[in-house]
């Protein structure tokens, strides 16, 4: 990677071989970040499971994924709702974090957004990701009211797009 690369992003299907290893390891750290230890056996493949990434396609949504050069570096989703979007999966390999790359995927997913023809984002967060909550407060991302339940969804965020 030089100084000069730039990120990039491309839609791609969430069985997409890259999108894969990105959402495995998006999961990964989220299994480890939650129960602070290592993940046990069989634990990433089952909150895979609970937590399916697989309507992150057309017509029910997207995947993003961010190089930084030609390094594969992160991914984020969107789920298409009425007239918004739900933002998921957001992750950026911790080898290229505090590269810009929360700020390209947001960006991308703020465009497409747009595109799409909705007017806001809207996101749910866990309360010991202080650095996504950080992310979506410098980029706009204002904390609302529970607009979901879930068992991971303790902070909610909406931004709301011109």
């Amino acid at each position: 990677m030089t100084a000069r690369s730039t990120w990039a992003t491309t839609a791609v299907r969430p069985d997409h071989p890259d999108a894969l290893l990105l959402l495995r390891e998006y999961m990964t750290e989220m299994v480890v970040r939650y129960h602070r230890r290592p993940a046990l056996p069989g634990e990433v493949d089952a909150a895979l499971a609970e937590l399916p990434s697989d309507d992150l396609t057309a017509p029910s949504g997207l995947l993003l994924l961010a190089h930084l050069g030609d390094d594969l570096a992160g991914c984020a989703g969107l789920r298409w709702q009425p007239g918004w979007a739900e933002l998921t999966r957001v992750f950026i390999r911790p080898g290229q974090r505090g590269a810009g790359g929360g700020a390209a995927l947001l960006a991308a997913v703020e465009e497409r957004t747009r595109a799409a023809g909705a007017d806001r984002i809207r996101l749910d967060t866990r309360h010991d990701l202080v650095e996504a909550r950080a992310l979506y407060a410098r980029h706009g991302y204002a904390e609302i009211p529970a607009y979901s339940r879930g068992p991971y969804a303790e902070h909610w965020f909406e931004k709301l797009l011109p």
